[in-house]
């Protein structure tokens, strides 16, 4: 392991470089498979434990996120990885609660009895699982690209984050305002710059509001106007359907 300056640089550069972000996630590969084994009671085994995968993306947004002023990053990978984790086994068990093929499979040599449905949904959740990690990743790196178009980073985006209800509501004006209307969109993607007055004047939000989430409103207009479903699906939770969201 590298010390911690020189980790701490390597995560401010793998923000800016999936290059780098690539590099970091496999020299780390020992740490993320031990917290893994930490988690599972057991090493996991690549090619057969989603949990593994899950890991290594859990790594992968914990470097997107980090900040040093929350301490060293390792302790701040490691919660991100049993955190990812335990969102997986939750979902796992809500699969397994609806399952309704209660046929056994009878094939020689094999002793774990799950059924028919057990064995189809554990084969397609694990080819869904990696297609979603990977293009989850792809989208992550893309839309942390298209920030720096803007000189914005994910950890901008996240420090803007409107904190009180009432200011995330006024946000939610701002960005149905925008959204509503195309030539606002266009102006910010050609300019590079967010339309103040006009934003100002239609969702009938003061200025300095929009001025202090600044960052904020122009990634999620980024998000919305792009085509990054995953991002998207996710914003849709704090920029929902009436407030801007379709």
């Amino acid at each position: 392991m590298r010390r911690d300056g020189d980790l701490t640089a390597r995560v401010a550069s793998a923000k800016r470089d999936p290059g780098c972000a690539d590099d970091l996630v496999r020299d780390y590969l020992p740490f993320i498979k031990s917290e893994t084994a930490k988690f599972m009671g057991r090493p996991p085994q690549e090619g057969r434990d989603d949990e593994l995968g899950i890991a290594m993306f859990a790594f992968h947004e914990a470097v997107m996120a980090y900040d040093k002023v929350r301490g060293a990053f390792i302790p701040f990978a490691a919660t991100a990885i049993r955190n990812r984790l335990i969102d997986f086994v939750r979902r796992e068990q809500r699969h397994a609660d609806v399952l309704s093929i209660d046929e056994r499979r009878s094939v020689a040599d094999d002793e774990d009895d799950r059924t028919i449905a057990e064995t189809l949904a554990s084969d397609r959740d694990e080819i869904g699982a990696r297609q979603t990690r990977e293009a989850s990743r792809r989208e992550i790196a893309e839309f942390a690209a298209r920030l720096s178009d803007f000189g914005l980073t994910l950890l901008d985006v996240s420090e803007n984050c409107p904190k009180q209800e009432r200011t995330l509501t006024a946000c939610q004006r701002v960005l149905h305002h925008a959204r509503s209307n195309p030539e606002l969109l266009e102006r910010l993607e050609r300019t590079g710059k967010l339309p103040m007055a006009e934003l100002a004047a239609g969702s009938g939000v003061e200025r300095k509001t929009i001025e202090r989430h600044r960052r904020y409103l122009v990634a999620v207009l980024l998000a919305f106007t792009n085509g990054f479903e995953i991002i998207r699906g996710h914003l849709r939770k704090i920029v929902p359907e009436g407030g801007g969201a379709r």
